[in-house]
């Protein structure tokens, strides 16, 4: 023996598993079956949703102090919830924005910190601080995850009885909705609310020798029901309250205010009226004045499954509503969510059929290819219980995964099944020819299995939303490709022994010397020796050509576009409009009809809804509270990207309707969204380097819908009081100040139960001022009398900003744009080199943010994450060959991977994405797999004694079959994704596939040569040594032979 390699040998184990399955046949049959039910459960039972459950790490705390400008807001609000927040654990930075009567405080926070406990500790800290907010302000501390969008979203139309159409939505359809299983929250919207309103006679109330404060105290000391503990009587307990609730304005105008001359009814000196709250806001769906039910789901609830209950009650609750209603379908994810699952099933049988084709081609038998077939579906289906154990969902990701999947499940089964065809080929029995088949091939099949499920481990580093996402996808084909290792090692040998057949007639010797003859009259076997040959003969020769190569893929690599994630290809568009600072509803909503009128005509609008108008805390949570939003749902065959085109051209030609934004999916969020940040300490600066930083983004080929939420400033009505000449009259400024806002605003008293909810009780105490001179005749009650508002204060107008941004406590501006333009990183490059341009005053910086910054982020850690799948691969495989050498020989395939990835990408337009760099990160676990198969059995040869070049001939020669359908079958499995036939999760799959089959085509090429070139180099010393200390001692055996001999002839 010339050379004995140290190789680990799990063969043993590992075929054990093998003679396991041959004995216990009917066990593993059982086993199968029952593994088939459970998968075709698992397609049933597993939730299916548009996206993996993403809690973004936001929280915020949005306060309410009516009446207060944007900078008192600032100063008394925003200032303090900003320190309150720092005892946020997990907080990267803080943005605020204070806007009249509103401060919103939003914390980004570290990726993986608990979202709940993160809100629990801002609003303690908020109410530890509560001493030093004022009095007046409300605060609500909010978190958000994708949980919290609608996953269908109904419009109700009722032109007959409005009124009547909202009794029967919040008595009988929205309870009936909540009734769904899966559905946790049903926002009717739309709906104007009503008060109580009290317009006190100031005379009558003089007239009964009344004050304001004496109507307030009555109202507040009547409808109270106060609990008067327990009384037993006849053994039976009973609890006592005293007092009953106002349920309506009647009960409100019968309360009595005592006065000394007895009782006086609150209808006797106000008017008390039942009225609408004064509209707020806007809702129509396809130009029809509407209301709008959102539906979100809870964390386990199946989309598909809701929508389909919401569709089953749409003609009941038309029914409910009477004539003239119409309850419409404005957005539903289920049937985007459907057509995924069909597109991609229709993908996967594609690509199966493809792989299963392509296998008989090599085998040309159907039995051995129909055992092979047998395995990707029972791989998948093992994979499915898999995902329903561990919790995930059917999605996007998870789909485009188990699709991906195909091309790979199927490589273990084939060099199991081709080998198990080889043996029984060369004469042997069933039994020994399975047994010894997978006895050569399992260590193999298993470390490179093990090293590409195993490069899937670092996407556990990756952080941010790519993380959160693609989880979900690196471990359902890590969980599929163990799968079809246990296939390939338990049901396949026990299927082989039932339905693959020997040659017939075969007899030992005679059929393994004709089959060795056949393989080498195969004309793909000859051509390969041909040049094999001829690279062994000249390795050096060979190595500069692969040099060459890498240079070339080097140089072809900087030609190469980027993008972040990509669209998603969902049917939906929106529109957000931007109008100036203090335009009126009315003005909001005559604008809105003219950018519905383009909706109305774009092709393929199934429906569209449009809101406008102030938000709820949520909107403001959001980002949108003041925008008009126009939400468009397409047809499912309509090409969303030319139809955003289109309505982009389309609005672009309107005049004096605002600033108008479109996007289309995930892009109406953050997918391809940049941004710029400005920020200093000095506004003014900040104001005025915002406008120079705008002017260059607008520069900017590719990007489009540029704006900036620089506010601008509108006329302020101002009340200086003279705290001196109050305080002359016995009043204080605060006193002023309520005085003020009661008379504008009225002062809220109370609040009562009705049957549709609760209303507020509004006093007004005389008419709404509407102009400076009406405001400076307020009276205020002052120690010697009622005096003017204007004999204590100077009221003025004064410009004051609409809104005032900040980042970390710094000012802030921020300007936005969509890129619109397919290389992704060459727009970031151009909008970096534009800002580079701009003369920012000192103390002032802007800071590249929104989709450019994800995309920096994501590349970096999932290039962390290639380099250390790189370094597991090389631990598995050190670990299977017991040598630090030959794993670093079989590592050479990873870079030349990289000449066919990137060339598909170029040839085929395709940008380098996040989906391509996970790509990447299969292809290092793949490519591994034919060098693995190769090497292994090249030692192999060697341990029986055969030479260096012999074994790698041989070894060359015996897997170029096996090595060749692997990756053949895996190509064709991924070409119907690759040619994005369906469209389904196109985003993800195509580029991947784009990816995994450029790389297979030249890392299988060049594994096939150049790994044989390298082995030789590496390993032909060793031999040259081995030979020359083997030839020593034959030459010191010789002489001793001899002088043994010469004594015994003497003898």
């Amino acid at each position: 023996m010339i050379w004995s390699p140290r190789l680990s040998h799990p063969e043993p184990r590992l075929s054990a598993l093998a003679r396991f399955s041959l004995a216990n046949r009917a066990l593993v049959a059982l086993a199968t079956l029952m593994a088939v039910v459970a998968g075709l459960w698992s397609t049933t039972a597993l939730k299916q949703e548009l996206m993996p459950p993403l809690n973004l790490p936001v929280v915020a705390a949005i306060t309410s102090y009516p009446g207060a400008s944007p900078e008192v807001i600032e100063n008394q609000v925003t200032d303090t919830v900003e320190q309150a927040a720092g005892a946020v654990s997990g907080l990267e930075q803080t943005t605020s924005t204070s806007s009249a009567n509103v401060s919103a405080v939003l914390l980004e926070l570290e990726y993986g910190t608990d979202v709940t406990n993160a809100q629990q500790e801002l609003q303690a800290a908020v109410n530890r601080m509560s001493g030093a907010l004022p009095e007046d302000a409300d605060t609500q501390v909010i978190a958000g995850s994708l949980d919290d969008l609608p996953v269908v979203q109904l419009s109700v139309a009722a032109t007959d009885d409005p009124d009547a159409a909202v009794d029967v939505l919040r008595t009988a359809i929205i309870p009936e909705i909540e009734r769904i299983e899966g559905v946790r929250d049903v926002q009717l919207s739309g709906v104007r609310d009503e008060q109580v309103r009290i317009d006190v006679d100031l005379a009558a109330m003089a007239a009964a020798e009344l004050t304001p404060d004496a109507v307030q105290g009555a109202l507040r000391a009547n409808g109270v029901v106060i609990p008067g503990g327990e009384v037993t009587e006849d053994d039976q307990t009973m609890s006592v309250q005293t007092g009953t609730e106002l349920t309506s304005a009647d009960d409100v105008a019968a309360v009595p205010i005592p006065t000394t001359s007895g009782p006086v009814r609150l209808d006797e000196i106000a008017e008390v009226s039942s009225e609408q709250v004064e509209a707020s806001s806007f809702s129509r769906t396809d130009g029809a004045q509407s209301f709008s039910i959102a539906i979100t789901k809870t964390p386990d609830g199946n989309t598909v499954e809701i929508s389909e209950a919401v569709a089953e009650h749409l003609a009941d609750f038309e029914a409910a509503l009477g004539s003239g209603s119409a309850v419409v379908v404005v957005f539903d994810q289920a049937p985007f969510i459907e057509q995924s699952v069909e597109d991609l099933t229709v993908e996967g049988l594609l690509g199966l059929v493809f792989a299963v084709l392509i296998i008989l081609l090599f085998l040309r038998k159907i039995r051995p290819t129909a055992v092979t077939a047998l395995s990707i579906p029972l791989s998948l289906l093992i994979t499915l219980v898999g995902l329903k154990v561990v919790g995930f969902s059917l999605n996007l990701f998870t789909l485009a995964a188990l699709t991906v999947s195909i091309g790979r499940v199927v490589d273990d089964s084939i060099v199991v099944i081709e080998n198990i065809s080889r043996h029984l080929s060369y004469g042997k029995s069933r039994i020994a020819a399975i047994i010894d088949a997978v006895k050569e091939v399992a260590g193999a099949i298993t470390a490179s299995t093990v090293a590409t499920a195993a490069v899937f481990v670092p996407m556990g580093l990756v952080g941010g939303m790519v993380g959160e996402l693609f989880r979900p996808f690196a471990f359902t084909i890590a969980l599929a490709l163990l799968a079809s290792l246990l296939v390939s090692l338990t049901i396949v040998p026990a299927l082989a022994y039932w339905f693959v057949r020997a040659p017939s007639g075969a007899l030992t010797e005679e059929a393994r010397i004709a089959a060795e003859e056949a393989e080498h009259r195969s004309p793909v076997q000859r051509s390969y020796l041909r040049v094999l040959h001829g690279a062994l003969a000249k390795p050096w020769l060979a190595i500069l050509a692969a040099v060459v190569v890498l240079a070339g893929t080097a140089g072809m690599a900087t030609q190469l576009k980027t993008d972040f994630i990509g669209n998603t290809g969902e049917n939906t568009l929106s529109v957000s409009q931007e109008l100036p600072a203090g335009t009126s509803l009315a003005a909001a909503d005559e604008a809105a009809t003219v950018v519905e009128e383009v909706i109305a005509d774009l092709p393929g609008v199934e429906t569209f809804q449009v809101t406008g108008g102030s938000g709820d805390a949520s909107m403001a949570f959001f980002g949108s509270n003041g925008t008009t939003t126009f939400s468009i749902t397409l047809s499912l065959v309509t090409d969303a990207e030319a139809a955003e085109e289109e309505l982009r051209a389309e609005l672009e030609q309107l005049d004096d309707a605002g600033t108008l934004t479109v996007a289309s999916g995930m892009s109406a969020g953050a997918m391809s969204g940049l941004e710029v940040i400005v920020s200093g300490a000095d506004g003014a600066s900040v104001d005025a380097a915002s406008q120079d930083v705008l002017e260059a983004v607008r520069g900017i080929d590719g990007a489009a819908d540029v704006t900036s939420n620089l506010a601008a400033e509108l006329p302020t009505v101002t009340v200086d009081v003279d705290r001196e000449a109050a305080a002359a009259l016995g009043l204080t400024e605060a006193q002023v100040g309520q005085a003020v806002s009661a008379a504008l605003q009225g002062t809220t008293v109370g609040s009562l139960n009705t049957e549709t909810g609760r209303q507020d009780i509004v006093m007004q105490l005389s008419e709404v001022p509407n102009d400076r001179e009406a405001i400076e005749a307020i009276e205020l009650a002052g120690a010697v009398g009622p005096v003017p508002l204007g004999q204590v204060a100077e009221v003025a107008v004064v410009d004051q900003p609409v809104e005032i941004t900040r980042a970390n406590g710094l000012r802030s501006v921020t300007i936005t744009a969509t890129a619109t333009a397919e290389d992704l990183g060459a727009v970031t490059a151009d909008l970096q080199a534009a800002l580079d341009e701009v003369d920012l005053p000192e103390g002032v910086g802007a800071e590249i943010g929104g989709v450019s910054a994800d995309q920096e982020e994501a590349f970096g850690q999932l290039g962390l994450a290639l380099a250390a799948s790189i370094l597991i691969v090389y631990l598995v495989m050190v670990a299977t060959f017991n040598s630090l050498l030959q794993p670093l020989i079989l590592l050479v395939s990873v870079p030349f991977a990289a000449t066919g990835a990137v060339t598909l990408l170029l040839i085929t337009g395709t940008p380098l994405g996040v989906a391509a760099l996970i790509g990447a990160l299969m292809l290092v676990g793949v490519v591994v797999t034919n060098a693995i198969v190769l090497i292994d059995l090249i030692n192999q040869y060697r341990a029986q004694g055969m030479s260096l070049a012999e074994a790698i001939v041989e070894g060359g020669r015996h897997r170029l079959r096996p090595i060749l359908m692997t990756a053949a079958a895996t190509i064709g499995a991924l070409i119907p994704m690759a040619l994005g036939l369906t469209g389904g999760s196109a985003f993800i799959s195509q580029p991947l596939a784009l990816v995994v089959i450029g790389g297979l085509i030249t890392s299988t090429l060049l594994t096939l040569l150049l790994v044989p070139v390298l082995y030789l180099l590496s390993q032909r010393r060793g031999e040259r040594r081995s030979i020359a200390a083997q030839a020593g001692e034959a030459a010191t055996e010789e002489p001793d032979a001899q002088r043994s001999t010469g004594r015994h002839v003497a003898d």
